[in-house]
């Protein structure tokens, strides 16, 4: 219900309940009548504040506009809670460019941060450029576990009752997007681009939330298309183009002390193209401690030229060496890769490396149809599993 609600206010206030209309009260807001310039050179962080302290004290429907034009915004924090809104819809048309000026960013700070706030709208087809590229050379995460961490160029913190839908992510710092301890949460039509080499630029990143909904949206970046970390339950992706990027994972998991499990994801009806990996689940050797990524469904998948089309990697390093004194803590079972079909960039199509402290159980294959582009047949790879097969199955299953 709270869905068809914020669903009929993107595109006007009218509301199903005439009871409800009446006792609502409709308010507008506009970063212009709060200073701002839309230049794209004189910082208008201010005015977008000003504007939102309004919005948020307002009592009732309340839409903030952006309007076209080029805005030039510093770290921005959206916050509430806002106690008397009923909805809060960003109507957002402008081009957001964040500084590129790193000094402003304390530790901890991301570009636009949307948090504490219940029924949450973001809308309106424009566009938030982080210009990256500036940053990018400072980025050592790739080589340092230990790295000081980029902005993420839109997070969403606390969040309940979400929808962001028409929206454009452009060349961020880190992550483009974040989802960091949200409730139901509806993402649609959202276009995310960054350039295959542009270090951690995950599309989309969910943390410790849940009823997280992502459909019909274009990926493509230099790392995850969407990653789903720890802690995360009811999490449905569908309808997802991905690439250039590392694919679309779970993970990874097991590098943190108290990590909370994974449960109920699906991942369905979605195409990847160009990728170094397809659908992915990473775990660290060494984990601290333990927990489970469980309840896990791969459907109708489409890989083009893609490389690890199906990997599960529980001895997963991003660096040039890891320890590996310990298997992965992580429990993985209940997972299912049904209708996955495509082409292979590498001989091995679906790996299934498990960890040789906790095995992987229930671990189901059924109509995988994946083609090496080369010459030999593609084959399939599998430690410390024994999973189960039906229908359709190329590679061959392991034996």
């Amino acid at each position: 219900m709270k869905l068809l609600f914020l669903l009929s206010l993107v595109c006007c206030y009218s509301i199903g309940n005439a009871e409800t209309q009446k006792s609502l009260s409709y308010w507008n807001f506009n970063v212009l009548d709060y200073g701002a310039r839309a230049n794209g050179i004189t910082d208008d962080s201010k005015a977008f504040m000003a504007a939102w302290k309004a919005a948020c004290a307002a009592v009732g429907v309340v839409k903030l506009h952006i309007p076209a034009g080029t805005y030039l915004i510093g770290p921005t924090k959206f916050a509430g809670p806002c106690k008397n809104v009923h909805s809060l819809t960003v109507n957002m048309k402008g081009y957001l460019k964040a500084t590129t000026d790193l000094s402003q960013y304390v530790t901890g700070d991301d570009w636009v941060e949307f948090a504490w706030v219940d029924m949450l709208i973001l809308t309106g087809g424009g566009t938030f450029d982080g210009q990256g590229a500036v940053s990018w050379p400072y980025n050592k995460c790739p080589t340092n576990k230990h790295c000081k961490v980029l902005p993420t160029s839109v997070k969403f913190v606390a969040t309940s009752n979400t929808l962001v839908q028409n929206i454009k992510s452009l060349n961020s710092k880190f992550f483009h997007i974040a989802l960091v301890g949200c409730k139901n949460f509806w993402g649609k039509n959202i276009q995310i681009t960054a350039p295959s080499n542009s270090p951690n630029t995950d599309g989309i990143h969910i943390e410790r939330s849940t009823g997280v909904t992502i459909y019909n949206s274009v990926i493509g970046t230099g790392d995850d298309c969407i990653s789903i970390g720890h802690s995360n339950s009811e999490i449905l992706l569908s309808g997802i183009s991905c690439g250039p990027g590392h694919g679309i994972s779970i993970g990874s998991l097991g590098r943190y002390h108290n990590e909370g499990d994974v449960r109920g994801l699906v991942i369905k009806d979605s195409t990847l193209a160009g990728t170094s990996n397809g659908v992915r689940i990473k775990t660290w050797e060494n984990s601290p401690g333990t927990s489970k990524a469980v309840n896990m469904t791969f459907e109708n998948i489409v890989m083009n030229s893609v490389a690890n089309p199906i990997i599960i990697d529980q001895m997963y390093c991003p660096y040039s060496s890891c320890a590996s004194d310990a298997p992965s803590g992580v429990i993985l079972s209940d997972i299912f890769f049904r209708n996955i079909r495509g082409t292979s960039t590498t001989p091995v199509a679906v790996t299934l490396r498990c960890s040789r402290g906790v095995p992987c159980k229930n671990v189901n294959l059924q109509d995988v149809n994946l083609k090496y582009v080369g010459q030999l047949p593609a084959t399939a790879s599998c430690m410390n599993v024994k999973a189960s097969y039906s229908g359709t199955q190329i590679p061959p299953p392991c034996r």
